[in-house]
């Protein structure tokens, strides 16, 4: 290791996945070689949630806060384009869809209300309309949806390679196969931040480990009440290929009864559709997870494309799984740790839906470690809310759904 002075930095990030990633590109704008990231594997592996071909980006959320924050979501990706010379966002329009009569049609009134209060254009479709403007669905007119222009993917692993790539531009020092093991807070308020290479320290700590959150965070204080899920999803090697580019197919999420959705994209970064299902998986740790397919829940996918989307089917090319990290809320979670009396200490939960937002939530934490405040509004993602502090919330994991529309399931 190098010497003491070696080992002082303004900002210290753990974790350089999406979130992580963007936070350590962002500091680096303002703060240039003083800015490390510390990653525990090799940058760009499969053991968390961020890395993937594609990633749904959407301004139609069923929750108002998040619609907000899409906004600066795609000014963010715009900015890092423009700093990249690369394109990593894709629009595609986007559907969210849902049989009619159930809570399923409930949650996509909840997406079209709140895009009207924000503002954002969007176009109600029966399902015989869906079925004319795109006759990969099967819809019959027992559909309702929603359809919104801008959505289309994010190339995710593309974006995790170029936030880290420009923070190195800017002069930040970024470490693989660097695990922290803990943090300790000095008698003038700097951080150590203890790791199998050695020790750091430095002002402002910002915390984006994932599944992992907990173990680092333990050594401030604070402990989330997190369930972490074994997610998948896979690609099909439809024979109708053209039917599914991305100028011709869109993003799309059904809403299901069941208090399960699923989602698909079309082709981007391999020749096959994508689907899969939001939070279905089974609980894990990120240490007692697999990379083994669930059967049952692939058995689902492919009887959903029967159904709605059958000419997307064909071979299965590749099945992918990946970690899910949820508060009981399904919300994300940004605070400091003050109340722990560790205020140098930033953190994000991303909730398992979070890459679309992955280079704005950098930004912001990057502003919370600098500035001491956001020009963000993230009022609702505190550690202080009922779902963190009360041991008895129940969890709700679909997004869009109520807790008297859960009871109703």
């Amino acid at each position: 290791m190098e010497g003491e002075r070696g080992n002082w930095f303004e900002y210290i990030v753990v974790g350089c996945g999406g979130i992580g990633s963007g936070a350590v590109y962002w500091l680096s704008k303002r703060a240039g070689s003083k800015v490390l990231g510390l990653e525990q594997y090799k940058l760009g592996h499969h053991n968390g949630g961020s890395q993937d071909h594609s990633r749904i980006i959407r301004l139609s959320y069923s929750d108002h806060q998040y619609t907000r924050l899409a906004t600066g979501a795609y000014s963010c990706w715009r900015e890092v384009e423009q700093d990249s010379g690369l394109q990593l966002v894709h629009t595609t329009g986007g559907i969210n869809f849902s049989r009619k009569g159930g809570i399923g049609e409930t949650i996509v009134n909840r997406y079209a209300e709140s895009m009207k209060k924000c503002g954002i254009q969007y176009e109600r479709l029966d399902g015989l309309r869906l079925n004319y403007r795109y006759p990969q669905f099967t819809a019959s007119d027992n559909y309702v949806a929603v359809y919104q222009q801008g959505s289309g993917l994010v190339d995710a692993a593309l974006a995790n390679a170029v936030h880290i790539q420009l923070a190195r531009k800017y002069g930040a020092t970024v470490l693989e196969e660097t695990k922290v093991e803990g943090m300790k807070k000095t008698e003038d308020g700097t951080i150590q931040v203890l790791t199998n290479r050695g020790t750091f320290r430095c002002r402002r700590l910002i915390v984006a480990a994932g599944a992992w959150a907990n173990e680092v965070l333990d050594s401030a204080g604070v402990s989330l009440p997190l369930t972490v899920t074994q997610e998948q999803v896979v690609y099909l090697g439809t024979p109708n290929m053209k039917e599914f580019t991305k100028s011709k197919f869109p993003i799309w999420i059904y809403h299901s009864d069941t208090g399960l959705d699923l989602y698909g994209m079309p082709i981007h970064g391999n020749s096959g559709v994508k689907i899969g299902v939001d939070a279905g998986g089974q609980t894990v740790t990120a240490e007692t997870r697999t990379f083994i397919p669930d059967q049952k829940r692939l058995k689902e996918c492919l009887d959903f494309l029967k159904e709605h989307i059958p000419r997307s089917l064909g071979p299965i090319l590749h099945a992918k799984t990946c970690l899910y990290t949820m508060p009981p809320d399904r919300h994300f979670v940004i605070d400091t740790c003050h109340r722990t009396n560790y205020p140098e200490v930033v953190m994000c939960c991303g909730a398992g839906h979070a890459f679309k937002f992955a280079s704005v939530l950098g930004r912001i934490l990057s502003e919370l470690a600098i500035d001491d405040r956001t020009e963000y509004d993230i009022s609702g993602f505190s550690l202080d809310r009922e779902a963190l502090t009360d041991p008895n919330f129940k969890p709700l994991f679909q997004l869009g759904i109520t807790k008297l529309q859960e009871a109703k399931l």
